[in-house]
């Protein structure tokens, strides 16, 4: 099932933890809008810090991957203020 909810695509889950941060985004104006990708696992379990990197400009935005661990997921967001997102991003995370 795939619906909306305060600016975040609901198709895939999301990484634990993760939903509050790209809520936030969505609430500090930096991002319009969320669209999560698969959540991908390492077979070898590790513990680790989140981690939001900004990967790369898109047409309408940019891609994000979020880390925790050996959890990896990709978010694809819509945003015109890619340069202030980097920034937030790289002082935040």
């Amino acid at each position: 099932m795939k619906y909306r909810k305060k600016g975040i695509k609901r198709e895939h889950s999301i990484i634990e933890d993760f939903e509050k941060d790209l809520q936030t985004l969505v609430e500090e104006g930096l991002i319009k809008s969320a669209i999560p990708g698969r959540i991908y696992t390492s077979p070898k379990a590790q513990s680790g810090k989140k981690v939001i990197t900004y990967q790369y400009d898109t047409e309408t935005g940019a891609k994000l991957l979020m880390k925790k661990g050996s959890t990896v997921q990709e978010v694809f967001v819509i945003t015109e203020k890619r340069e202030e997102l980097k920034n937030y991003l790289d002082t935040k995370y």
